[in-house]
């Protein structure tokens, strides 16, 4: 079986979150990523826990969940491109590759002789995508970039909370992840040039212009309507009724996006009265209304546990959802029969299935799965300078002699 991206293969000098995600989208997708990493170190990431894989006698390995989570389908090959020679292996390996992923201050890399403009006059169908905090121009492009400081510039936080509690962040690092999909989208569509022209381009990826940019009806809403939105916990600023209502045991989300909606959610929870008052027919008087619609809402689901409210609402065909918890929603028989978790063989812990998570894409007459589990640091090393530059074992025993790979 092929797989849509088999034969692109994809230099990867990006650690921690953004780049790699992008990365590990691409070899979903079957693309041949090679991962470049620090000798004896690695990406950063390789330590950011517990928890660690545990091996059979349940003791920690060096592989780190976090780790696990980004960096599937992929090969480690450790270069210290601080070296003449490091640097001569990076470009030798970019003779064989499509696209260079990359995410150093401005300027590390050109210092190195593996700038855009070094590596596109050398090789000039490469795509060359880099990844920084704010972009390669602008006054913020020499700052770093963390998820969690652009998550609080670009908006978001303002956001995020209960409108009395303090500005909060998202429970995964958002702004990372979604650099990363821009990057991947950006990267593919650069490719599909690149076959009819022959030449590469430059993608100049910013989280901080992402997040700005996936702010949607929130930033439009301000744009449009020239109000500051601000938080609203789990409450929608344009739909009512759209939030987290208590039930008489717990918590359950309801979502009624139109008035047909509106009306039959009212019959299910014995209030038709509020689909008839006029003040409630349409989404706008609820939006003027909110509070006063909401206290009659909550007063009925109030009356009856979150089991009885979401199977009457799922009968009704009415938008509804518990609020899993992580367990709970791999546990859940949705996902479990969607195949998300894969149990993959790992190097680092022979005779233990290590449950990973694999892409949610899917798409006719193929499968897509975890290949390769998350690399061992510089497990691939002999393997793929063997493969693209051609060295026998005791250049590359040499090479490692020098602190090069």
């Amino acid at each position: 079986m092929t797989l849509p991206l088999d034969g692109l293969r994809i230099l990867d000098l990006s650690r921690i979150l953004a780049g790699p995600s992008c990365t590990q989208t691409l070899g979903d997708l079957g693309a041949d990523v090679i991962k470049i990493e620090r000798p004896g170190e690695g990406d950063d990431i390789r330590g950011w826990g517990p928890p660690f894989l545990k091996d059979a006698e349940g003791a920690d390995t060096r592989e780190s969940a976090y780790f696990i989570s980004t960096n599937r389908n992929k090969r480690s090959v450790t270069v210290d491109i601080a070296s003449a020679e490091g640097v001569e292996i990076i470009l030798g390996l970019l003779a064989s590759c499509d696209v260079l992923v990359e995410n150093f201050k401005i300027g590390d890399l050109a210092r190195r002789g593996l700038g855009w403009e070094e590596v596109h006059a050398r090789f000039p169908r490469v795509v060359y995508c880099s990844i920084t905090g704010f972009g390669q121009t602008g006054p913020y492009a020499a700052r770093p970039g963390y998820d969690f400081i652009i998550q609080g510039m670009g908006g978001l936080m303002s956001i995020t909370g209960e409108a009395a509690g303090q500005p909060m962040k998202v429970g995964v690092p958002i702004a990372d992840i979604m650099a990363g999909m821009y990057a991947g989208v950006a990267i593919l569509s650069a490719l599909r040039e690149r076959d009819r022209t022959g030449r590469g381009r430059h993608i100049d990826i910013s989280l901080f212009d992402c997040q700005a940019a996936w702010l949607y009806n929130q930033g439009s809403n301000y744009l449009i309507g020239g109000r500051i939105p601000g938080r609203m916990g789990n409450a929608h600023p344009n739909i009512v009724p759209y939030e987290t209502f208590a039930t008489a045991d717990g918590h359950i989300n309801i979502g009624i996006g139109n008035d047909g909606q509106f009306r039959r959610f009212c019959a299910v929870i014995g209030r038709p009265d509020l689909a008839e008052d006029p003040r409630y027919r349409t989404n706008p008087g609820r939006l003027a209304a909110r509070e006063a619609v909401l206290a009659g809402i909550r007063a009925a689901l109030a009356t009856a546990g979150s089991a009885h409210w979401l199977a009457a609402l799922e009968a009704a065909q009415l938008p509804c959802g518990p609020i899993n918890t992580i367990a709970g929603l791999f546990e859940d028989p949705h996902i479990r029969d969607r195949g998300l978790v894969q149990e993959v063989a790992h190097g680092a812990a022979p005779g233990v299935a290590a449950r990973v998570l694999r892409t949610p894409i899917r798409m006719s007459e193929v499968e897509f799965s975890v290949r390769r589990p998350p690399p061992m640091l510089g497990e691939h090393t002999g393997e793929v300078l063997g493969e693209l530059l051609g060295l026998d074992e005791n250049e590359v025993a040499a090479l490692r002699g020098r602190g090069v790979v």
